[in-house]
């Protein structure tokens, strides 16, 4: 499967952005989660975010490289707000190449503009190519 933008393990990739009230919502409609530290807001006007909203962050960066997870392992050391901006950063841990795909375990972590680590997780699958 070897391309000119071949993965390589150790290799990482990153994803910022700020969850919005009117995401959490959204989410909620979606997801029928609608506990109430997810739509009333705390003294500071902020909602706890999903997460699983929260996780959309590493599924985001395997939907860059077309990522077909098998498996997903989550922890949420600390909740995630809205209005605090996240990132999250994916390591490929091994790569291995076949013929019509790669085999990937992935880890990644999600911390906000503060340093506080809201998401830690792995991940295994396949790209196909």
């Amino acid at each position: 499967m070897a391309t000119e933008n071949t993965l390589r393990e150790g290799d990482s990739t990153t994803y910022t952005r700020t969850f919005t009230p009117d995401e959490v919502e959204q989410f909620a409609a979606l997801s029928n989660d609608e506990g109430s530290h997810h739509l009333v807001e705390d003294d500071d006007g902020r909602v706890v975010l999903h997460g699983l909203l929260t996780a959309t962050m590493p599924t985001k960066l395997g939907g860059d490289i077309d990522f077909l997870a098998r498996s997903m392992e989550f922890e949420f050391p600390r909740p995630a707000h809205t209005g605090v901006e996240i990132t999250c950063e994916a390591t490929y841990e091994s790569v291995e190449e076949f013929d019509d795909h790669a085999a990937l375990e992935v880890s990644f972590v999600c911390e906000t503009e503060h340093g506080d680590v809201v998401l830690r997780g792995r991940s295994e699958g396949v790209v196909m190519g």
